[in-house]
């Protein structure tokens, strides 16, 4: 453990699978303490179960709760709850999201409330109820998982990159707002991702292996990232190795939103 994250007590959302988790892991190694959130209760209680294997050392360092992010007294129960269990929050990490893809005028309008709702909504209800302890104490850091959707557009994809592009507005909104109290705000934004949210989008296509060459083919390195790939991101940017920056957004994305034709 290399102690990069020593004194960091994280508020982490969608933290029971595939990227969420993935930080979770690397977060503990790195000497974090975690409150944990996930709406899906059953999946949450087998991954903190995971989580406390002897390997990690992560007994007294990880609480957790099932809550909506979507639902601001769910999240602000949270809140209290991890300060309760692991100590004032001094970093949040929102990484809870929601795909929501169509054809814009095919959408409805309960696709529109759905993405904002978690992709954006989600995340202000962390920050606002993370910031006046942070203020308090003379400073934070928030880190909002973003996309490549945050700057780029794939048609058919509706309002998925619509809501991405406001949770970054909200990051250097934020970031500005808060950067005389101390509060750095930042974002990552990863292209694909090899999680089980990748693999059941293959294996909707009638010939997976061929979607999955597709994928890999619009990258200049031939693959794509892993979760732990993104995690050590994570870890980077919630450290206080990056004490100047805030208002930013890293791209892990293996050049993809770089690369004009393929």
């Amino acid at each position: 453990m290399a102690e990069r994250l020593a004194g960091k007590r994280i508020f982490l959302t969608g933290a029971a699978q595939g990227i969420g988790l993935a930080i979770a892991h690397a977060c503990l190694r790195e000497g974090a303490a975690l409150f944990l959130v996930d709406r899906d209760a059953a999946l949450l209680a087998q991954s903190v179960a995971d989580l406390n294997a002897p390997d990690l050392n992560a007994p007294g360092r990880i609480g957790s709760a099932s809550a909506d992010i979507s639902d601001r007294a769910a999240i602000e129960a949270a809140m209290a709850q991890a300060s309760a269990s692991i100590g004032p929050i001094n970093a949040v990490i929102n990484n809870a999201g929601i795909n929501v893809f169509g054809a814009p005028l095919e959408s409805s309008d309960d696709d529109w409330q759905r993405a904002f709702d978690v992709n954006v909504k989600g995340a202000w209800n962390c920050c606002r109820a993370a910031l006046p302890a942070m203020i308090a104490a003379g400073g934070g850091a928030i880190l909002n998982i973003a996309s490549t959707h945050s700057f780029t557009i794939i048609p058919g994809t509706f309002p998925y990159p619509v809501a991405k592009h406001a949770l970054l507005g909200l990051t250097k909104s934020l970031a500005l707002e808060f950067a005389g109290k101390g509060v750095r705000v930042n974002a990552i934004a990863p292209g694909y991702v090899q999680t089980q949210k990748t693999l059941d989008w293959w294996n909707s296509f009638p010939d997976p292996a061929a979607a999955r060459a597709a994928t890999m083919a619009l990258h200049p390195g031939g693959r794509i990232a892993t979760p732990e790939e993104i995690a050590m991101a994570a870890v980077f940017m919630i450290s206080d190795e990056t004490p100047f920056m805030t208002a930013a957004c890293l791209m892990v994305d293996g050049g993809l939103s770089t690369l004009q034709h393929g």
